[in-house]
């Protein structure tokens, strides 16, 4: 129980570390710029201590819960020696999570807004939380199968780097011939794929997996599903956009 609240007491410092150049930097702009008081400055204090504790609360728990979690089941079906298996749970770890992705959820509301302010679809509500769902279910979709792309990578040893590379070619051409209502969407969901559940499990399961395949080097091998998750739904969203 001592060593649990040392480490945690180290996770706190580390997060205030983190924050400290944010708020160094939006008092000068405040004060020193702007010349004008901090709004609020107790409930910015009390809610600054919040985000420091949280943080410290969400490292802590990635440390004693989602990585070994993660790095146990990448064992678990090594051992199983079931490739189907570990496919099926890759693709329902990427499209589960990214579905429910705050973040995506978000974009996608903010993007059936803006087709309905086009005139890309209906001004009904029924149209645009369907225009929602078919964009987040088409992320999701793209985030599961580039998961079962990184997992069968790791399997078969490809290099990473040419995945990458063919992938954002790809991505070029499509940002051709997708309609520009949808590229700037394309991309930004890319970037809200990724959530802090999905990542420390993704993260796990590749290292894990990596280390479980003789022959395989975790820090080569181990990491990259990140990156393909981010790849893919750019892609798949400009597909969506064209059909839509």
């Amino acid at each position: 129980m001592r060593k649990f609240f040392a480490d945690f007491y180290c996770s706190l410092r580390s997060s205030l570390r983190d924050l400290v150049p944010i708020i160094v930097v939006i008092s000068l702009f405040q004060l020193l710029v702007l010349r004008q008081p901090i709004p609020h400055l107790g409930s910015i204090m009390v809610g600054t201590l919040m985000v420091i504790a949280g943080l410290a609360i969400f490292v802590k728990g990635l440390e004693i819960g989602l990585f070994p979690l993660g790095d146990a089941l990448a064992h678990a079906f090594a051992r199983k020696g079931s490739v189907s298996w570990l496919m099926v749970f890759a693709f329902a770890l990427g499209f589960g999570t990214t579905v429910a992705e705050p973040a995506l959820i978000a974009i996608a509301d903010k993007a059936a807004e803006a087709a309905m302010q086009g005139g890309v679809v209906a001004n009904r509500a029924a149209a645009m939380e369907d225009y929602a769902w078919w964009l987040r279910f088409t992320v999701g979709l793209s985030v599961g199968l580039s998961l079962v792309l990184g997992v069968l990578r790791i399997i078969r040893g490809w290099p990473v780097q040419y995945l990458i590379v063919s992938g954002y070619f790809v991505v070029v051409v499509l940002t051709f011939f997708a309609p520009r209502e949808i590229i700037g969407i394309a991309y930004d969901s890319g970037g809200v794929t990724t959530s802090t559940i999905t990542v420390p499990l993704v993260t796990a399961l590749g290292i894990g997996l990596s280390s479980s395949i003789r022959g395989r080097n975790p820090m080569i091998d181990g990491f990259g599903l990140i990156a393909l998750a981010s790849l893919l739904p750019i892609a798949f969203t400009m597909v969506f956009g064209m059909l839509v």
